[in-house]
Order: structure tokens, then C-alpha cells, then sequence
């Protein structure tokens, strides 16, 4: 019944997007944005085209968040931004169920008989209310290997947010871009309006001057020297939340963010002790383990961060690793001239999270697991998450770079690289340089 409904919704939002294929004869087989990471808060950025005149506008990245929202306050000018009205098909498609009037003159983001959502900064954990909208966006498609000809949306969903929404996000972004399982995400827009598999995949780069890259669509996902990392994925299944995990929501609304099973963790080959009922979602959404790109680093509820960090003391030791005091936010911390390098990153014990069986692993090696701080130090890239956090583990922007993770909403799984450095290739190394 579930999977009827879900082919439902997604046929009518395949119809809301007709216009878009019925304009254009080019259809992509792909689309392709890049992602910057940004220095001070490191968050990950993306760039996309809207309004008309076509403007390009900086937007964080949250592989999570529920659906692209805009400050549309300052300076929102566009001849074609179009409200949504009240009972129309764009209000359905965004769940958007309450209408409203605005007491000032007619302004993106202020109109008359008009819907809502609650538009989430997910780095603050702070929700308004906001003007659900359409308007043209443009990305670029590709081939998998380069850049391709631009494409467009003529009426891409979205939601308008004042400008103090934006406190606490990067410099000169205009919003957040979410790629969470909604009918409004990204992921599904782009999916409908082009007949794409209803997939995507991430690969951010660790380095805050090349760009990483974000595919919508299928593989092949091609790297320089010519790598194709999509032939090389390990596959876990997705699931779902069933209580919403953002800052506002409605009572039974399931989360937008992606969720999998880890089912224990080793350092090395040595399995650490931990209440296994916190790796589980319980009937009020509480516990599991979920993928974040506004965490910058995995965040580990108080139990599984001390048990964590106490076996990988412990493996660093017999190491002749030497420990040091801790530089915030991190608590465990080593002499960075007792540490080896290798082409992995830093010679440190191996985080493996073991998924749903032991021969399906995600490897966590030096390069994700350890952060320079200074010359003289290195610490663990891990952060405890308190005793009563929402998500029991939550995998965090460092530990993702340099891997490419696919997100399958089809088939509702999860394909992850592990290290594209023992590949000898980066996130860096798609070919945007190169346009097909």
C-alpha cells in the first residue's frame, strides 16, 4: 500500500513537471552541481541558477533538509516567481495544508491566498513560517564524465524565508539546498522534471579550494584519471524515520533525513561495547544513526562517543601513539609527530561501522578520522553528542569526504565508497574544467 501511494505522488509530481520536458527536446541523462566547502563554519556550499533574469546564487548544502527555501526579503527580484495558492497542486505536492494572507504590499514572499511550510535552518535548528513559490532554476546536466549543456525548470518549488533565517549559515549564501525524501527535494524535482532515476550521490571535498560534486540521476560517476567509483559501491538499505527530525513539523510527519543501520562499531577488528538499543529508531523517532552535511563532524550520543574513544585510545597506544590534551571540540588528541602518514591519511586504528552484516563495512580510515589542529596535534574528529540526543550517531561532513555516498530512493538504499583515496582519485577530481 505504502509503495502505491509513494508511485502515486511521485506520478503527480512526474505531471506537475510535464511543461518542463514538454519545453525542452534535450533530456539529460544526469545533472551535475558543484560544492565548496566553506573555510570559517565549514559548511558545504552549492551553486545553482534562478529567477529570471537568471541569477547564481550560493546555497548550503543539507542532504537532509526538506526542500530548497531562499531568502526572498532581500532583493528576491524575478519576473517569473509565482506564488502558490491556496488548494493548488504545488501546495499538495509540499504538504503545505494551511493558507494565509500577507498585510503588506505584494512582494516574493509576501502574497494573498497563499501556502506555507516551515522553512528549517538545520545549523541553528531554528524554523518560520515561509511562502511556498515556483520560479526557474537552471543546472547543468552531464554525461557523468564533464559539464553538459544547461538545463532548466520552469517551475521549480521552493520556499520563501525572511533574511534572519539565514544567522549562522556561511557568508553571502542566500539559503539552504535539501536533498532530503520529500516530494519537493531537490533529488525528486530534478527526478520528475527529467525522467531521471530517482537517485543522487555526494562527494565533498576535504579541501576548502576544489570543488566536490553533487550528481542527480544515475552513475556513471567518472573521476580523473578516468574512474568510474560508481562500479565500485558496497549497498546498505535506507530507512525511514518515522517521526520528522526537523526544528517544525506536523504530527505524523516522517523524516526527510537518511537513515541506515549500523548494527556495531570496531576499531580495527575489535568490536566495541555499547548498548546496542541506542543503533535502533524506537516508536518516538529517538536512537539510529543518520547522514549529515550541516554536522561537520560525526556527532556520538555521550555512551558509544566514551566507549568509542576509549578503544581507539587504547588501539593508538599500542601504537606508540602518544596522547595529548584535548582542543576544542574534541576531547581526544595525540601528538601529530608520533603519527605516521600514509596515502590514507594518518596511520591511526581503523573506525569500521559494521551495517547490516559483517562483510558490509564502512571504513573510516586516517584521512576521515583524524583533524590537524596544529603542527604539533592531531585529535579524532568525533564529538559526543550528550545522553539524550535525537539520532544516537550522526555521521558528519568530515567523515564523508572523499567518499562518494549514493542515495537510491527508489530502492530506498544507500551505496558508499568508503576512501576514494586508496583509488588514487579525490572528490576534487571531477572534470568541470572539460564541458562534454
Amino acid at each position: 500500500m505504502a509503495s502505491s501511494l509513494q508511485y502515486f505522488l511521485f506520478s503527480t509530481l512526474l505531471l506537475f513537471f510535464s511543461t518542463s520536458l514538454a519545453e525542452q527536446s534535450f533530456r539529460p541523462k544526469a545533472l551535475v552541481i558543484p560544492v565548496s566547502k566553506d573555510h570559517s563554519t565549514l559548511q558545504y556550499i552549492t551553486t545553482i541558477n534562478q529567477r529570471t533574469p537568471s541569477l547564481s546564487i550560493d546555497l548550503v548544502l543539507d542532504v537532509g533538509g526538506q526542500f530548497l527555501w531562499v531568502d526572498c526579503e532581500n532583493n528576491y527580484v524575478s519576473s517569473t516567481y509565482r506564488p502558490a495558492r491556496c488548494h493548488s497542486a504545488q501546495c499538495s505536492l509540499a504538504r503545505a495544508s494551511g493558507c494565509g494572507d500577507c498585510f503588506s504590499a505584494p512582494r516574493p514572499g509576501c502574497n494573498n491566498n497563499t501556502c506555507g511550510v516551515s522553512p528549517d535552518n538545520t545549523v541553528t535548528h531554528t524554523a518560520t513560517g515561509g511562502e511556498i513559490a515556483q520560479d526557474v532554476v537552471s543546472v547543468q546536466s552531464t554525461n557523468g564524465s564533464n559539464p553538459s549543456r544547461v538545463v532548466t525548470v520552469p517551475k521549480f518549488i521552493f520556499s520563501c524565508a525572511p533574511t534572519s533565517l539565514l544567522e549562522g549559515l556561511a557568508s553571502g549564501v542566500v539559503g539552504m539546498a535539501g536533498l532530503g525524501r520529500t516530494r519537493i527535494g531537490l533529488p525528486s524535482q530534478f527526478a520528475a522534471a527529467f525522467s531521471l532515476n530517482r537517485k543522487f550521490a555526494i562527494c565533498l571535498s576535504s579541501s576548502t579550494t576544489a570543488m566536490g560534486v553533487v550528481f542527480f540521476g544515475d552513475g556513471p560517476y567518472v573521476f580523473l584519471p578516468r574512474i568510474d567509483v560508481s562500479q565500485s559501491l558496497q549497498y546498505t538499505p535506507l530507512f525511514i524515520n518515522p517521526v520528522s527530525t526537523a526544528s517544525a513539523f506536523t504530527q505524523g510527519e516522517p523524516s526527510a533525513e537518511y537513515f541506515i543501520g549500523v548494527k556495531s562499531i570496531q576499531i580495527n577488528d575489535t568490536t566495541v561495547s555499547i548498548n546496542t538499543k541506542l543503533l535502533s529508531i524506537d516508536k518516538n523517532g529517538v536512537g539510529g544513526t543518520k547522514i549529515s552535511t550541516v554536522n561537520p563532524y560525526t556527532v556520538l550520543e555521550s555512551s558509544i562517543y566514551k566507549a568509542v574513544t576509549r578503544a581507539f585510545v587504547t588501539a593508538a597506544s599500542a601504537r606508540n601513539i602518544t596522547r595529548v590534551a584535548g582542543v576544542a571540540p574534541f576531547d581526544t588528541c595525540f601528538n601529530a609527530n608520533s603519527i605516521l602518514g600514509t596515502r590514507l591519511g594518518a596511520s591511526v586504528p581503523t573506525i569500521k561501522l559494521v551495517l547490516q552484516n559483517k562483510n558490509v563495512i564502512w571504513r573510516i580510515f586516517g584521512a576521515n578520522s583524524m583533524v590537524q589542529v596544529s603542527d604539533e596535534v592531531l585529535c579524532l574528529a568525533f564529538v559526543n553528542g550528550g545522553s539524550n540526543p535525537g539520532t544516537s550517531i550522526v555521521i558528519g561532513g568530515r567523515q564523508l569526504e572523499d567518499n562518494l555516498i549514493q542515495f537510491d530512493l527508489a530502492t530506498s538504499r544507500l551505496g558508499f565508497s568508503s576512501t576514494l583515496l586508496g583509488r588514487q582519485t579525490t572528490c576534487a577530481n571531477f572534470n568541470f574544467t572539460s564541458v562534454a
